[in-house]
C-alpha cells in the first residue's frame, strides 16, 4: 500500500458494541442488555479501555435501575479517564475518542445523580460536560449534547418547583437520555 493510502482497520470490538447499540435503540432494550453484558465479559474488567468506556457508556442506558446505571455511567468515566488522565497511559487512538465522550459523560453522570436526588453532584458533573462540550465539534452531536446539558441545567435550576412534586418541572421520569455518540 502507498504511504499516505494507510487506513486504520475497524475495530472489531466498536463494530460489536455499535450494533448492540442500534438494536437497543430500535427497543429491545432487554436483548440489547444481555448481549453488551456478554461483550462485557468478552473484554473483562482489565481489557482496552476505549473498548470499557464505549461498552459502559451504552450499558448505562440499558438499565432499568437508576443505581446500577449510575454504576455503569462511573465505569465509563473510569475507563475514559484511565485514556486520557493518566501520564504513564499510552497515548494512541483511543485517547481522541476518549475525549471527545466525555461531555455526554458527564451529562449522563449528571443526569444520573438528579434522578437520584444528588443535585450537588449532578450540578458538579453538569460544570464538567459544559466544559468539555465546548471541545465538540458543530454538528448534530455537538448541538444535542449542548441542548441537553441546557435542559438539564434548567431542570436542576427548577428543581424543588416541579408542580407535580417530584422536584423536576416535568414530572418524575425526566427527559430523555442525553445523546449517544456512534462508536
Amino acid at each position: 500500500m502507498a504511504k499516505g493510502q494507510e487506513q486504520a482497520a475497524p475495530d472489531a470490538v466498536l463494530t460489536r458494541i455499535g450494533q448492540v447499540a442500534m438494536l437497543h435503540h430500535a427497543g429491545d432494550r432487554e436483548e440489547a442488555r444481555h448481549r453488551f453484558l456478554a461483550l462485557w465479559a468478552e473484554i473483562g474488567e482489565h481489557g482496552d479501555a476505549l473498548h470499557r468506556c464505549t461498552l459502559a457508556h451504552y450499558l448505562a442506558d440499558a438499565q432499568d435501575d437508576p443505581q446500577e446505571e449510575l454504576a455503569w455511567d462511573l465505569r465509563a468515566l473510569s475507563a475514559a479517564e484511565e485514556l486520557t488522565g493518566d501520564p504513564s497511559a499510552d497515548r494512541g487512538e483511543g485517547t481522541p475518542a476518549a475525549r471527545a465522550l466525555y461531555p455526554s459523560l458527564h451529562l449522563n453522570l449528571a443526569a444520573d445523580y438528579d434522578r437520584l436526588g444528588h443535585r450537588e453532584a449532578a450540578r458538579l458533573h453538569l460544570r464538567h460536560a459544559r466544559a468539555a462540550a465546548e471541545t465538540l465539534a458543530p454538528g448534530r452531536y455537538g448541538e444535542g449534547v449542548r441542548a441537553s446539558i441546557e435542559g438539564l441545567e434548567l431542570r436542576l435550576d427548577g428543581a424543588g418547583r416541579g408542580a407535580d412534586g417530584s422536584g423536576r418541572p416535568d414530572g418524575p421520569q425526566g427527559r430523555g437520555r442525553p445523546p449517544r455518540q456512534r462508536p
